[in-house]
């Protein structure tokens, strides 16, 4: 059965698992700011997150003037494939720390070779 996680209680442990990534990393992050929403597109109901943007590895001497990129945690998704707030928590880690590794240019290969699913 689904975890019933309110959103101010879900945004909370976005923040924490934000909280956990070494400052030094979070420090280079440039112009991306982290939402929550509750639902992914239709077209893509499972989807947990998403890194909409331009990373890191792909700015070169004409990249500015452009909106921030966006890192997505989609609420509903995460809840629905948890058994407990303890999975949430991680699953939510995971989701946080596989989107940022986008902004830095990391692909999906490379994340599940990592153990980042």
């Amino acid at each position: 059965m689904p975890v019933r996680l309110g959103r101010e209680r879900f945004e909370e442990l976005v923040g924490d698992a934000l909280d956990a990534i070494p400052a030094q990393l979070l420090d280079l992050l440039d112009n991306v700011v982290i939402l929550v929403e509750d639902d992914p597109p239709a077209e893509d109901p499972d989807l947990l997150g998403v890194y909409e943007g331009h990373a890191l590895t792909e700015r070169g001497w004409d990249y500015s003037g452009v909106l921030p990129d966006r890192i997505v945690i989609y609420r509903r998704p995460i809840l629905a494939i948890c058994d407990t707030e303890a999975d949430v928590v991680e699953e939510v880690g995971v989701t946080v720390v596989h989107e940022i590794a986008h902004h830095f240019g990391i692909d999906d290969a490379r994340l599940h070779a990592l153990g980042w699913g």
